[in-house]
């Protein structure tokens, strides 16, 4: 154990059973938890049907100009979540949560209220951010608070409410703007972000009590990924010999390599090279890239399936997608109440299974005609179980196989290769829609094939993850550390651990 004794909040509990309050305190915190990777990932997606009315409103911005909308959210996002993860579990998971979730809110507000499209763009940025500081910080909260033997099942709450947010923002998007205008999309953050600061009062803080980390390898860190993505994501508009395309992609890839040299030398580094010597771990992150691969183009792709092959409208297209979404929380909530039977590896490789299956179900099939019931319904539920367990499977295994001082680095870290596979891949998508192959079914077969291939490839990657459950999943697992200062060590004993967790959680 750790020379510093484990405190927990100096608010005492509220008058009421010791058995009752761990239970309403671990409630809350979970709400906390789900709440900020909701409202974020929410933001990833939620803006996409409101193009047409910004193009009403901003008449001299370009269709291309207007994409940026969404493209500088997810490239701020991306470009932050790693360094944020790391100064977390420094600075304390807490503290940084609250700053995140008061700047994602005051920049949503003025999104909401941006008078031109500049203005607009720079709070996408500052949101993106925001959302980058409060996602990592937010599943590294509740871990940190609730006791060993519950976390896969925490784990599977927050990786469900991700998946949900992501796949509800198209339909939740396009009734906003239907009923309401642009406004609406960015507007409707701002009351969630409210609550969601004052509920941070429920939540202990930890912090490894380590110096600040080297700030000029963070930086290295944030500009690299975000250079990277950047490239990656606007190769297609800009041609991928474009020398801005060129630049940015090489310029990030330097900076990353700069970033990983720098941080395996210096005393307080930016970037825990060190949590990839664990197998799990590492094998944790490909399974990530490869994942976010698969997932993110897979999203976009079904919507333009349905909207360009079967003539749906924008708004038809949303609610079909929310099928697949729905069966993700129920599988991902599923899957983290059964970690005792379900390890990280069965439920990774089973997920994968269930998506290649659909993936080459679609591929095969492509019908130009609609086949909602006989086509779209089974293979969304197919989809939703395997994204589900794949998810909370990952999650498990990426935040689970290090020590609890390191959980917001380790979340933010497997966070960071989801997004830049996931850019990756829709980089994929565009190219081939656009080309030769695009149009009509051919460029969507040829997709679902690939979908396919990275379903094993997602799978092949999972077979490097434990066997057995996570180290921080059951009552073996090393203390939660739970809130004032979780000390330098992880610790061994496991009855103290889950003592400290529900006395910080019971505040």
């Amino acid at each position: 154990m750790s020379s510093r004794t484990l405190m927990h909040d100096a608010h005492p509990p509220a008058a009421a059973s010791p058995a009752a309050a761990p239970t309403a305190g671990a409630g809350l915190v979970l709400l906390l938890a789900c709440g900020g990777s909701f409202v974020s990932l929410l933001d990833v997606t939620i803006a996409n049907l409101a193009v047409p009315d910004l193009h009403r409103d901003f008449t001299g911005a370009s269709v291309a100009d207007l994409t940026w909308v969404m493209s500088l959210y997810a490239i701020a996002f991306a470009a932050l979540l790693a360094p944020a993860g790391r100064m977390a579990d420094v600075v304390g998971r807490r503290r940084l949560y609250r700053v995140g979730i008061v700047v994602f809110t005051l920049a949503s507000a003025v999104c909401a209220a941006a008078p031109n499209l500049e203005v607009l763009l720079a709070a996408r940025v500052v949101q993106g951010l925001g959302a980058a500081a409060l996602v990592p910080a937010s599943l590294a909260i509740v871990l940190a608070q609730i006791p060993p033997a519950r976390r896969a099942a925490a784990i599977g709450a927050w990786a469900a409410s991700a998946s949900l947010a992501a796949a509800l923002g198209p339909s939740l998007g396009g009734v906003l703007v239907d009923l309401f205008g642009w406004r609406s999309v960015f507007l409707i953050t701002v009351p969630l972000g409210i609550a969601l600061t004052w509920l941070t009062r429920v939540a202990g803080d930890s912090r490894s009590g380590e110096p600040v980390p080297d700030l000029v390898g963070s930086a290295m860190l944030a500009v690299g990924i975000g250079a990277l993505v950047l490239g990656v994501t606007q190769g297609t508009s800009w041609g991928w010999t474009d020398p801005r395309t060129l630049a940015c992609i090489a310029g990030g890839a330097l900076l990353l390599a700069g970033s990983v040299v720098r941080s395996a030398r210096h005393p307080r580094p930016g970037l825990e090279v060190g949590l990839w010597r664990s197998r799990p771990y590492a094998y944790a992150n490909l399974v990530s890239f490869f994942f976010g691969m698969l997932l993110y183009p897979w999203m976009l792709l079904g919507v333009l399936y349905l909207t360009q092959i079967w003539h749906y409208s924008e708004l038809r297209a949303g609610f079909a997608m929310t099928i697949g979404a729905v069966v993700s929380a129920v599988a991902g909530l599923t899957v983290g109440k059964l970690a005792h039977r379900i390890n990280p590896r069965a439920a990774v490789i089973g997920g994968s299974v269930l998506l290649a299956i659909t993936a080459l179900w679609l591929g095969l099939a492509v019908p130009t005609e609609p086949a909602f019931v006989s086509l779209w319904l089974p293979t969304g539920v197919l989809l939703g179980f395997g994204v589900g367990a794949v998810s909370t499977g990952v999650s498990s295994a990426g935040a689970l196989s290090v020590p609890p001082q390191k959980f917001a680095g380790a979340t933010g870290l497997n966070l960071t290769a989801r997004q830049i596979g996931g850019a990756l891949g829709i980089a994929v998508l565009a190219t081939v829609l656009e080309g030769e192959a695009g149009q009509g079914t051919d460029g969507f077969a040829q997709l679902f094939f690939m979908f396919a291939v990275l379903s094993v490839l997602t799978g092949l990657a999972g077979l490097g993850l434990a066997a057995g459950p996570p180290a921080g999943s059951g009552a073996q697992a090393a203390p939660a550390g739970s809130v004032a200062d979780s000390g330098t060590d992880s610790g061994t004993d496991s009855a103290a651990g889950t003592a400290a967790a529900r006395e910080g959680v019971a505040s």
